[in-house]
C-alpha cells in the first residue's frame, strides 16, 4: 500500500486505525505513516477529552439557565468543525500533502 494511502487510512477510525498502524509490521518503519498514526490517535484523544469537558458545561447551560438550544447549537458547531477537519486532514493526506495540525502536530512529530 502506499504511503499517502496508509497516512490517510490512519485517520478512518481515528485512534483505532492509528493504533492498528503503528502495530502493523511494514508501516510501523515508516516514519511519515507513524506521524500520521500518532496525530491521529492524539487527534482523537483530544476531540474525546473536548467533548466531554463540552457535555458537561454545556448541561449545566442548558439546565441551570435553560439554553438548551444555545447548548445544542454549540454542540453541533462543534461536531461540525470536528468533521470538517477530519475530512480536511483525509483528503489533503491522500492528495500527499503533509499537514501538521496546531498543538497535537509537533508532539506527533517528536513520537514517529
Amino acid at each position: 500500500m502506499a504511503d499517502n494511502v496508509a497516512s490517510a487510512l490512519c485517520y478512518a477510525l481515528g485512534f483505532i486505525t492509528g493504533i492498528i498502524f503503528l502495530v502493523l509490521e511494514p508501516y510501523n518503519r515508516n516514519r511519515v505513516v507513524k506521524f500520521h498514526a500518532f496525530q491521529s490517535i492524539f487527534l482523537s484523544v483530544g476531540v474525546i477529552v473536548i467533548r466531554i469537558v463540552l457535555s458537561i458545561a454545556l448541561s449545566m447551560l442548558a439546565f441551570a439557565g435553560g439554553g438548551w438550544m444555545i447548548a445544542i447549537g454549540i454542540s453541533g458547531l462543534f461536531s461540525l468543525a470536528c468533521f470538517c477537519i477530519w475530512l480536511y486532514v483525509i483528503i489533503s493526506v491522500y492528495q500527499g500533502k503533509n499537514v501538521v495540525l496546531p498543538l497535537i502536530g509537533p508532539l506527533a512529530q517528536s513520537q514517529a
